[in-house]
């Protein structure tokens, strides 16, 4: 197939997904409210402290209530595209399988929050959580290592270094565990996760084409689909959450499809904003531990422009650019760099 055909069958795949998405919305959201998924409130930080600022801030959306796990949606819409129209053993078995794996794990958590009741409702537990994902990366790095034979890394502008299966799958793991967590701390305004993830996905896929993985490419935008659709619902003021289930799933995905294009050093630019946004979360973490004071108002940083009166709108729009900049930049460096 040519370049012109393989653009071309990646954007029907993202067109069907957009529109089972757009069509199973309606679906998911009258069951949401007709059974109250109602996404309880987080109250206290990882180490067990209050959470003033975060809970004044968004107040006003805890006045109404709004369904979470809409990332069921995601779910059903890229795995039923790619099962009938894009399955490929050497190219999107692995993917799918990470996006499932990913969504099976904030599912749990999910479920845990809207329907558990006592101390154990927020959801999972940050290590049971932290376990759970890193079990499916690991599983799915010993496929990728052991199974398809990848045990060689490109650094850009360097070349490619033989690391051995054993590194490769530790490696493999990191990736879907780290971005799994960073999209899910980007999940805590109205579209902003959604945008940023779609920018990457986008940027990933037009990697994979100019390498010839048209599978892989049409896989990227068929989570592009998706996400196309959930933004639409998910604009100010959002009619749902993507919850556990979404973020999960689409970081899972997108660490696969990193390691999958052999840009996995590429994901800190690509991924720059959700970079940002986990290394906040984490500066906070460690100097409220071992300085006994905070260094943001809020944590992570969206939180924090939040805090100083930047309005959701503007938070989100700003990081979609500064996202989308960071995707172009990724790009380049993959062609300049070797990866395409």
């Amino acid at each position: 197939m040519s370049i012109n055909d393989e653009m071309f069958y990646g954007l029907v795949l993202a067109l069907a997904c957009f529109l089972v998405s757009m069509a199973l919305t309606p679906i998911y959201t009258h069951f949401a409210y007709k059974y109250k998924f109602w996404k309880k409130q987080k109250k206290t930080t990882v180490d067990g402290k209050a959470l003033p600022i975060m809970t004044k801030l968004h107040a006003h959306k805890f006045k109404r209530v709004f369904p979470t796990m809409a990332g069921l949606v995601g779910v059903v819409s890229v795995t039923s595209v790619t099962l009938i129209f894009n399955l490929d053993r050497g190219q999107t078995w692995l993917p799918l399988i990470g996006f499932l794996g990913g969504a099976l794990v904030g599912a749990i958590d999910d479920a845990i929050n809207v329907f558990g009741s006592g101390k154990g409702a927020a959801g999972l537990r940050g290590p049971v959580k932290f376990m759970l994902i890193s079990i499916v990366g690991l599983a799915l790095g010993w496929f990728f290592a052991y199974k398809l034979g990848w045990t060689s890394m490109l650094v850009p502008f360097v070349g490619d270094f033989e690391i051995g299966a054993f590194a490769m799958t530790l490696i493999f793991a990191f990736s879907v565990v780290a971005t799994s967590n960073a999209v899910n701390i980007t999940d805590g305004l109205d579209g902003l996760s959604g945008g940023l993830s779609m920018i990457a996905y986008g940027a990933y896929g037009v990697i994979a084409l100019f390498q010839g993985n048209m599978l892989l490419f049409g896989f990227c935008l068929t989570v592009v689909g998706w996400l196309l659709s959930y933004i639409w619902f998910n604009v100010p003021p959002a009619r749902f959450m993507m919850g556990d289930t979404g973020s999960f799933a689409l970081g899972a995905g997108l660490g696969v499809v990193a390691m999958m294009t052999n840009s996995f050093l590429l994901l800190p630019i690509i991924c720059l904003p959700a970079v940002i946004e986990t290394g906040t979360s984490l500066i906070q973490i460690l100097s409220k531990k071992f300085l006994h004071r905070k260094i943001f108002i809020s944590a992570p940083l969206h939180h924090h422009l939040e805090a100083l009166g930047w309005g959701e709108a503007k938070i989100v729009m700003r990081f979609w650019i500064i996202a989308g900049v960071c995707a172009i930049v990724g790009i380049f460096a993959a062609a300049a760099g070797g990866a395409m």
